[in-house]
Protein backbone atom coordinates (compact mmCIF):
# COMPACT_ATOMS: atom_id res chain seq x y z
CA UNK A 1 0.00 0.00 0.00
CA UNK A 2 1.75 3.24 -1.33
CA UNK A 3 1.36 6.23 1.23
CA UNK A 4 1.92 9.95 0.22
CA UNK A 5 5.25 11.41 2.21
CA UNK A 6 4.05 14.80 3.19
CA UNK A 7 7.02 16.37 2.62
CA UNK A 8 6.88 15.79 -1.20
CA UNK A 9 3.12 15.89 -1.62
CA UNK A 10 0.97 18.28 -4.08
CA UNK A 11 -0.11 21.20 -1.37
CA UNK A 12 -3.51 21.99 -0.36
CA UNK A 13 -5.97 23.04 -1.20
CA UNK A 14 -7.39 20.10 -3.19
CA UNK A 15 -10.47 20.69 -5.58
CA UNK A 16 -10.05 16.73 -6.30
CA UNK A 17 -9.09 13.38 -4.50
CA UNK A 18 -9.62 9.39 -4.67
CA UNK A 19 -11.60 7.57 -2.40
CA UNK A 20 -9.77 4.14 -1.57
CA UNK A 21 -11.33 0.84 -0.15
CA UNK A 22 -8.88 -0.40 2.57
CA UNK A 23 -10.33 -3.45 3.53
CA UNK A 24 -8.07 -5.43 2.35
CA UNK A 25 -4.80 -2.89 2.74
CA UNK A 26 -2.37 -5.04 1.41
CA UNK A 27 -4.95 -4.66 -2.21
CA UNK A 28 -6.94 -1.26 -2.20
CA UNK A 29 -9.40 -0.71 -4.82
CA UNK A 30 -10.22 2.61 -5.91
CA UNK A 31 -13.93 3.16 -5.28
CA UNK A 32 -14.22 6.89 -6.90
CA UNK A 33 -13.74 10.29 -7.25
CA UNK A 34 -14.45 12.88 -4.21
CA UNK A 35 -15.01 16.71 -5.75
CA UNK A 36 -15.35 19.87 -3.64
CA UNK A 37 -18.89 21.25 -4.03
CA UNK A 38 -17.82 25.47 -3.20
CA UNK A 39 -22.03 25.82 -2.74
CA UNK A 40 -22.36 23.49 -0.01
CA UNK A 41 -19.12 23.52 1.31
CA UNK A 42 -18.86 20.05 1.03
CA UNK A 43 -17.91 16.93 -1.06
CA UNK A 44 -19.53 14.75 -3.56
CA UNK A 45 -18.74 10.90 -4.63
CA UNK A 46 -18.91 9.46 -7.93
CA UNK A 47 -18.32 5.57 -8.47
CA UNK A 48 -15.54 4.26 -10.69
CA UNK A 49 -16.42 1.90 -13.32
CA UNK A 50 -15.08 -1.41 -11.52
CA UNK A 51 -16.38 -0.18 -8.51
CA UNK A 52 -19.84 0.07 -9.30
CA UNK A 53 -19.43 -3.31 -11.23
CA UNK A 54 -17.54 -5.24 -8.00
CA UNK A 55 -18.31 -3.18 -5.42
CA UNK A 56 -20.90 -2.48 -2.91
CA UNK A 57 -23.03 0.91 -1.76
CA UNK A 58 -21.05 2.03 1.15
CA UNK A 59 -24.40 3.21 2.76
CA UNK A 60 -28.21 3.29 1.40
CA UNK A 61 -27.96 6.95 0.22
CA UNK A 62 -24.83 5.67 -2.00
CA UNK A 63 -26.39 2.76 -4.32
CA UNK A 64 -24.77 1.48 -6.71
CA UNK A 65 -25.64 4.33 -9.65
CA UNK A 66 -23.57 6.12 -12.15
CA UNK A 67 -24.08 9.73 -10.43
CA UNK A 68 -22.84 12.27 -8.66
CA UNK A 69 -24.18 12.01 -4.95
CA UNK A 70 -23.88 15.25 -3.08
CA UNK A 71 -23.81 16.06 0.23
CA UNK A 72 -27.05 16.01 2.06
CA UNK A 73 -25.99 19.08 4.51
CA UNK A 74 -23.96 22.19 4.38
CA UNK A 75 -20.52 21.44 5.79
CA UNK A 76 -20.31 17.52 4.35
CA UNK A 77 -19.17 14.75 2.65
CA UNK A 78 -21.89 12.51 0.81
CA UNK A 79 -23.30 9.32 2.65
CA UNK A 80 -20.64 7.64 3.91
CA UNK A 81 -18.13 9.45 3.44
CA UNK A 82 -18.67 11.74 5.92
CA UNK A 83 -17.59 9.17 8.51
CA UNK A 84 -14.15 9.39 7.26
CA UNK A 85 -13.42 13.04 8.54
CA UNK A 86 -11.92 13.47 11.88
CA UNK A 87 -13.33 14.32 14.61
CA UNK A 88 -13.41 18.09 15.99
CA UNK A 89 -9.84 17.30 17.94
CA UNK A 90 -8.84 15.89 14.76
CA UNK A 91 -9.38 18.88 12.78
CA UNK A 92 -8.01 20.57 16.07
CA UNK A 93 -4.42 19.47 15.59
CA UNK A 94 -4.55 19.62 11.58
CA UNK A 95 -4.99 23.17 12.33
CA UNK A 96 -2.48 23.26 14.41
CA UNK A 97 0.39 21.00 13.07
CA UNK A 98 -0.44 21.69 8.69
CA UNK A 99 -1.84 24.70 8.59
CA UNK A 100 -3.54 24.42 5.46
CA UNK A 101 -3.60 27.01 2.72
CA UNK A 102 -7.42 26.35 3.45
CA UNK A 103 -9.85 24.55 5.81
CA UNK A 104 -12.21 22.76 3.63
CA UNK A 105 -13.56 19.22 4.09
CA UNK A 106 -11.65 18.04 1.33
CA UNK A 107 -8.32 19.09 3.58
CA UNK A 108 -9.66 17.52 6.23
CA UNK A 109 -10.47 14.54 4.84
CA UNK A 110 -6.88 14.01 3.63
CA UNK A 111 -4.97 15.21 6.36
CA UNK A 112 -6.87 13.11 8.61
CA UNK A 113 -4.35 10.36 7.70
CA UNK A 114 -4.03 6.49 6.85
CA UNK A 115 -5.58 5.63 10.09
CA UNK A 116 -8.57 7.04 9.94
CA UNK A 117 -11.75 5.24 11.59
CA UNK A 118 -13.14 2.74 9.54
CA UNK A 119 -12.03 1.39 6.25
CA UNK A 120 -12.35 4.09 3.86
CA UNK A 121 -9.24 5.95 2.36
CA UNK A 122 -8.62 9.66 0.65
CA UNK A 123 -5.65 9.66 -1.79
CA UNK A 124 -3.87 12.02 -3.29
CA UNK A 125 -3.83 9.43 -6.83
CA UNK A 126 -6.15 7.79 -8.89
CA UNK A 127 -3.62 5.12 -10.04
CA UNK A 128 -2.63 3.78 -6.91
CA UNK A 129 -3.31 4.47 -3.51
CA UNK A 130 -1.59 7.39 -1.76
CA UNK A 131 -2.71 8.26 1.60
CA UNK A 132 -1.21 9.84 4.28
CA UNK A 133 0.68 8.39 6.56
CA UNK A 134 2.41 9.89 9.84
CA UNK A 135 4.44 6.72 10.77
CA UNK A 136 4.79 4.03 13.38
CA UNK A 137 2.38 4.41 16.27
CA UNK A 138 3.39 5.29 19.42
CA UNK A 139 3.87 2.70 22.51
CA UNK A 140 2.71 2.69 25.66
CA UNK A 141 6.48 4.21 26.82
CA UNK A 142 5.44 6.81 24.68
CA UNK A 143 2.54 7.81 27.13
CA UNK A 144 4.35 10.81 28.86
CA UNK A 145 5.24 12.72 25.72
CA UNK A 146 2.11 11.98 24.18
CA UNK A 147 0.57 13.79 26.71
CA UNK A 148 2.72 16.58 27.09
CA UNK A 149 2.00 17.24 23.29
CA UNK A 150 -1.36 17.15 23.49
CA UNK A 151 -1.46 19.56 26.40
CA UNK A 152 0.76 21.72 23.47
CA UNK A 153 -2.48 21.25 21.23
CA UNK A 154 -4.48 22.16 23.77
CA UNK A 155 -2.65 25.47 24.03
CA UNK A 156 -1.82 26.13 20.89
CA UNK A 157 1.63 25.66 21.28
CA UNK A 158 3.96 24.54 18.12
CA UNK A 159 5.30 20.74 18.41
CA UNK A 160 8.40 19.83 17.06
CA UNK A 161 8.48 18.61 13.67
CA UNK A 162 9.78 15.05 14.55
CA UNK A 163 7.49 14.90 17.48
CA UNK A 164 3.95 15.37 15.31
CA UNK A 165 3.92 11.74 14.12
CA UNK A 166 3.09 10.89 17.38
CA UNK A 167 -0.13 12.81 17.05
CA UNK A 168 -3.03 11.26 14.81
CA UNK A 169 -5.59 13.36 13.55
CA UNK A 170 -7.74 11.05 12.40
CA UNK A 171 -9.22 8.95 15.20
CA UNK A 172 -12.97 9.52 14.79
CA UNK A 173 -13.66 7.42 17.50
CA UNK A 174 -14.92 8.93 21.06
CA UNK A 175 -15.64 12.77 20.03
CA UNK A 176 -14.04 15.41 20.64
CA UNK A 177 -11.79 14.89 23.41
CA UNK A 178 -7.80 14.91 23.08
CA UNK A 179 -6.82 11.66 22.30
CA UNK A 180 -3.83 10.30 20.25
CA UNK A 181 -3.33 6.48 18.84
CA UNK A 182 -0.55 3.64 20.55
CA UNK A 183 -0.29 0.37 19.76
CA UNK A 184 -0.36 -1.83 22.47
CA UNK A 185 -0.31 -5.81 22.71
CA UNK A 186 0.24 -5.34 18.59
CA UNK A 187 -3.02 -3.70 17.90
CA UNK A 188 -4.17 -0.16 17.67
CA UNK A 189 -6.08 1.31 21.07
CA UNK A 190 -7.15 5.23 21.14
CA UNK A 191 -5.78 6.84 24.15
CA UNK A 192 -8.04 9.66 25.41
CA UNK A 193 -7.16 12.60 27.96
CA UNK A 194 -8.45 14.85 29.83
CA UNK A 195 -9.36 18.41 28.98
CA UNK A 196 -6.79 21.19 30.57
CA UNK A 197 -8.25 22.38 33.78
CA UNK A 198 -10.66 19.62 34.50
CA UNK A 199 -11.49 19.04 38.08
CA UNK A 200 -12.11 15.37 37.27
CA UNK A 201 -10.45 12.43 36.03
CA UNK A 202 -12.61 11.59 33.41
CA UNK A 203 -10.48 8.98 31.60
CA UNK A 204 -10.77 6.90 34.77
CA UNK A 205 -14.35 7.54 34.98
CA UNK A 206 -14.60 6.55 31.65
CA UNK A 207 -13.15 2.98 32.09
CA UNK A 208 -15.19 2.45 35.47
CA UNK A 209 -18.39 3.30 33.22
CA UNK A 210 -16.91 1.20 30.59
CA UNK A 211 -16.56 -2.13 32.81
CA UNK A 212 -19.72 -1.42 34.95
CA UNK A 213 -21.79 -1.63 31.39
CA UNK A 214 -19.94 -5.07 30.65
CA UNK A 215 -21.23 -5.90 34.07
CA UNK A 216 -24.81 -5.01 32.54
CA UNK A 217 -24.54 -7.71 29.83
CA UNK A 218 -23.20 -4.83 27.17
CA UNK A 219 -20.67 -5.44 25.04
CA UNK A 220 -17.62 -3.00 25.05
CA UNK A 221 -14.82 -1.79 23.78
CA UNK A 222 -11.84 -3.02 26.46
CA UNK A 223 -10.31 -0.15 28.10
CA UNK A 224 -7.35 0.04 30.24
CA UNK A 225 -7.29 3.14 32.89
CA UNK A 226 -3.00 4.37 32.36
CA UNK A 227 -1.63 6.43 35.01
CA UNK A 228 -0.05 9.82 34.26
CA UNK A 229 1.59 12.13 36.94
CA UNK A 230 -1.57 13.47 37.46
CA UNK A 231 -4.60 12.09 36.72
CA UNK A 232 -5.07 8.98 34.30
CA UNK A 233 -5.54 8.93 30.16
CA UNK A 234 -7.90 5.56 29.10
CA UNK A 235 -7.02 3.70 26.21
CA UNK A 236 -9.72 1.99 24.17
CA UNK A 237 -9.37 -0.89 22.08
CA UNK A 238 -10.13 -0.14 18.42
CA UNK A 239 -12.93 -3.05 17.01
CA UNK A 240 -12.40 -1.08 13.25
CA UNK A 241 -9.03 -3.11 13.23
CA UNK A 242 -8.49 -7.25 13.41
CA UNK A 243 -5.86 -9.83 11.76
CA UNK A 244 -7.46 -12.62 10.02
CA UNK A 245 -6.29 -16.04 11.02
CA UNK A 246 -3.28 -15.89 8.59
CA UNK A 247 -2.17 -12.59 10.40
CA UNK A 248 -3.52 -10.05 8.26
CA UNK A 249 -4.47 -7.03 8.90
CA UNK A 250 -7.82 -6.01 7.91
CA UNK A 251 -10.34 -3.11 8.51
CA UNK A 252 -14.00 -2.43 8.68
CA UNK A 253 -16.23 -0.59 6.93
CA UNK A 254 -18.04 1.33 9.88
CA UNK A 255 -21.11 3.99 9.90
CA UNK A 256 -22.01 5.84 12.28
CA UNK A 257 -25.46 5.67 13.44
CA UNK A 258 -25.82 9.50 12.17
CA UNK A 259 -24.76 8.10 8.21
CA UNK A 260 -27.12 4.81 8.52
CA UNK A 261 -30.28 6.75 9.93
CA UNK A 262 -29.88 9.49 7.87
CA UNK A 263 -29.14 7.63 4.59
CA UNK A 264 -32.59 5.46 5.69
CA UNK A 265 -34.04 8.16 5.87
CA UNK A 266 -34.87 7.98 9.48
CA UNK A 267 -35.30 10.25 12.77
CA UNK A 268 -32.30 10.10 15.32
CA UNK A 269 -33.84 7.54 17.46
CA UNK A 270 -33.02 4.03 19.42
CA UNK A 271 -36.41 2.77 18.12
CA UNK A 272 -35.54 3.77 14.63
CA UNK A 273 -31.55 2.42 15.10
CA UNK A 274 -33.36 -1.03 16.35
CA UNK A 275 -35.99 -1.07 13.13
CA UNK A 276 -32.30 -0.60 10.78
CA UNK A 277 -30.72 -3.84 12.80
CA UNK A 278 -34.02 -6.13 12.08
CA UNK A 279 -34.17 -4.48 8.48
CA UNK A 280 -30.19 -5.11 7.50
CA UNK A 281 -28.99 -6.79 11.01
CA UNK A 282 -27.27 -9.99 10.60
CA UNK A 283 -30.37 -12.63 10.43
CA UNK A 284 -28.63 -15.90 11.11
CA UNK A 285 -28.97 -17.06 14.43
CA UNK A 286 -30.69 -14.55 15.51
CA UNK A 287 -28.07 -12.18 15.49
CA UNK A 288 -30.48 -9.23 15.11
CA UNK A 289 -32.71 -10.02 17.48
CA UNK A 290 -29.75 -10.68 20.00
CA UNK A 291 -28.81 -6.75 18.80
CA UNK A 292 -32.07 -5.14 18.72
CA UNK A 293 -32.06 -5.99 22.43
CA UNK A 294 -28.39 -5.39 23.42
CA UNK A 295 -29.24 -1.94 22.01
CA UNK A 296 -32.50 -1.67 24.37
CA UNK A 297 -30.36 -2.58 27.21
CA UNK A 298 -27.84 0.25 26.24
CA UNK A 299 -30.30 2.77 26.54
CA UNK A 300 -31.17 2.19 29.57
CA UNK A 301 -27.92 1.99 30.87
CA UNK A 302 -27.62 5.66 29.83
CA UNK A 303 -30.50 6.87 30.96
CA UNK A 304 -29.78 5.33 34.52
CA UNK A 305 -25.93 6.24 34.59
CA UNK A 306 -26.75 9.69 33.69
CA UNK A 307 -24.69 9.30 30.15
CA UNK A 308 -26.78 12.02 28.09
CA UNK A 309 -24.04 12.24 25.88
CA UNK A 310 -24.99 9.82 23.33
CA UNK A 311 -25.62 10.92 20.68
CA UNK A 312 -26.20 9.47 16.89
CA UNK A 313 -21.98 9.36 16.34
CA UNK A 314 -21.47 7.49 19.71
CA UNK A 315 -22.81 4.47 18.19
CA UNK A 316 -21.71 2.64 15.06
CA UNK A 317 -22.45 -0.09 12.84
CA UNK A 318 -20.29 -2.51 11.38
CA UNK A 319 -20.46 -3.77 7.53
CA UNK A 320 -20.22 -6.93 6.24
CA UNK A 321 -18.97 -8.87 2.88
CA UNK A 322 -22.79 -9.18 2.73
CA UNK A 323 -23.88 -5.28 3.57
CA UNK A 324 -24.76 -6.61 7.01
CA UNK A 325 -25.13 -4.11 10.16
CA UNK A 326 -23.83 -5.59 13.44
CA UNK A 327 -23.54 -3.38 16.43
CA UNK A 328 -19.98 -2.44 17.27
CA UNK A 329 -19.25 -2.64 21.12
CA UNK A 330 -19.99 0.38 23.17
CA UNK A 331 -17.76 3.23 23.33
CA UNK A 332 -17.76 6.78 24.93
CA UNK A 333 -20.09 5.46 27.77
CA UNK A 334 -19.81 7.42 30.95
CA UNK A 335 -22.26 9.65 33.01
CA UNK A 336 -21.79 13.29 31.90
CA UNK A 337 -22.58 14.70 35.71
CA UNK A 338 -25.36 17.63 33.69
CA UNK A 339 -28.50 16.02 34.62
CA UNK A 340 -30.38 17.05 31.66
CA UNK A 341 -33.02 14.50 31.55
CA UNK A 342 -33.07 13.88 28.45
CA UNK A 343 -30.83 11.77 25.84
CA UNK A 344 -29.81 13.16 22.66
CA UNK A 345 -31.59 9.92 20.51
CA UNK A 346 -35.34 9.70 20.62
CA UNK A 347 -36.12 6.87 23.32
CA UNK A 348 -39.79 6.40 22.83
CA UNK A 349 -43.46 8.05 23.17
CA UNK A 350 -42.00 10.71 25.43
CA UNK A 351 -39.19 11.53 22.55
CA UNK A 352 -35.47 12.08 24.30
CA UNK A 353 -36.83 12.18 28.08
CA UNK A 354 -34.53 9.81 29.94
CA UNK A 355 -37.14 7.90 31.92
CA UNK A 356 -37.51 3.94 32.12
CA UNK A 357 -41.34 4.80 31.66
CA UNK A 358 -40.45 6.37 27.90
CA UNK A 359 -37.80 3.53 26.75
CA UNK A 360 -40.13 1.14 27.80
CA UNK A 361 -42.66 2.79 25.97
CA UNK A 362 -41.68 1.59 22.06
CA UNK A 363 -40.11 -1.78 23.70
CA UNK A 364 -41.81 -4.04 20.96
CA UNK A 365 -39.65 -1.65 18.31
CA UNK A 366 -36.92 -3.40 19.93
CA UNK A 367 -38.48 -6.96 19.40
CA UNK A 368 -39.14 -7.25 23.01
CA UNK A 369 -42.79 -7.92 24.65
CA UNK A 370 -43.32 -6.49 28.07
CA UNK A 371 -42.36 -8.68 30.27
CA UNK A 372 -38.50 -8.85 28.81
CA UNK A 373 -38.54 -5.86 28.92
CA UNK A 374 -38.45 -5.41 32.11
CA UNK A 375 -36.12 -8.05 33.12
CA UNK A 376 -33.41 -6.37 30.82
CA UNK A 377 -34.21 -2.83 32.82
CA UNK A 378 -34.22 -4.84 36.02
CA UNK A 379 -30.70 -6.30 34.95
CA UNK A 380 -29.85 -2.83 34.25
CA UNK A 381 -30.63 -1.00 37.54
CA UNK A 382 -29.16 -4.09 39.53
CA UNK A 383 -25.81 -3.79 38.17
CA UNK A 384 -26.13 0.24 38.22
CA UNK A 385 -27.04 0.53 41.82
CA UNK A 386 -23.65 -0.65 42.96
CA UNK A 387 -22.01 1.80 40.76
CA UNK A 388 -20.35 3.49 43.80
CA UNK A 389 -18.69 0.08 44.78
CA UNK A 390 -17.51 -0.36 41.42
CA UNK A 391 -16.27 2.97 40.52
CA UNK A 392 -14.71 3.20 44.16
CA UNK A 393 -12.77 -0.59 43.21
CA UNK A 394 -11.64 1.14 39.96
CA UNK A 395 -10.02 4.07 41.89
CA UNK A 396 -11.67 6.88 41.67
CA UNK A 397 -11.38 9.26 43.79
CA UNK A 398 -14.24 9.64 46.87
CA UNK A 399 -14.42 13.28 45.65
CA UNK A 400 -15.10 12.44 42.24
CA UNK A 401 -18.18 9.76 43.34
CA UNK A 402 -19.77 12.16 45.38
CA UNK A 403 -20.16 14.48 42.92
CA UNK A 404 -21.68 12.42 40.64
CA UNK A 405 -23.64 11.01 42.97
CA UNK A 406 -25.28 14.60 43.13
CA UNK A 407 -26.97 13.29 39.31
CA UNK A 408 -26.84 9.32 39.31
CA UNK A 409 -28.33 9.34 42.70
CA UNK A 410 -30.70 12.07 42.84
CA UNK A 411 -34.10 11.32 44.38
CA UNK A 412 -36.15 10.38 40.88
CA UNK A 413 -32.94 8.52 39.41
CA UNK A 414 -32.80 6.04 42.34
CA UNK A 415 -36.80 5.74 42.55
CA UNK A 416 -36.23 4.92 38.83
CA UNK A 417 -33.68 1.96 39.87
CA UNK A 418 -35.93 1.03 42.90
CA UNK A 419 -39.25 0.78 40.56
CA UNK A 420 -37.63 -1.67 38.18
CA UNK A 421 -36.15 -3.83 40.77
Amino acid sequence: MMVANMQTAMPAPWNELYLWWLGRPEAPMRIGVLRFVPSMRGVSLQYDAHWLAQGFALSEDLPLLDQVFLPVHKDAAAGAVDDARPDGWGERVIRLLDRPARLSLMEYLFLAGDERFGALGVSLSGEAYQGRELGPLPRLQDIGVLHELVQRVLAGEPVREDLKRLIAPGVTMGGARPKALIELDGQPWVIKFAETGEAQDWPLIEHAAMTLAARAGITVAPTRALALARGHAVAVQRFDRWVDPDGRARRLHALSAHVALQAAGEEMGYPELAQLLRRRGVVRDGVSQAQMRELFRRMVFNILIDNTDDHEKNHVLLMNDRGEYTLSPAFDVLPTGQALGYQQMRVGRDGAVSSIDNALSEANLFGLGARDARDEVRTVAVVVDAWRDHFNACGVSAADIDSLAAQIDRPDWVSQRTAAR
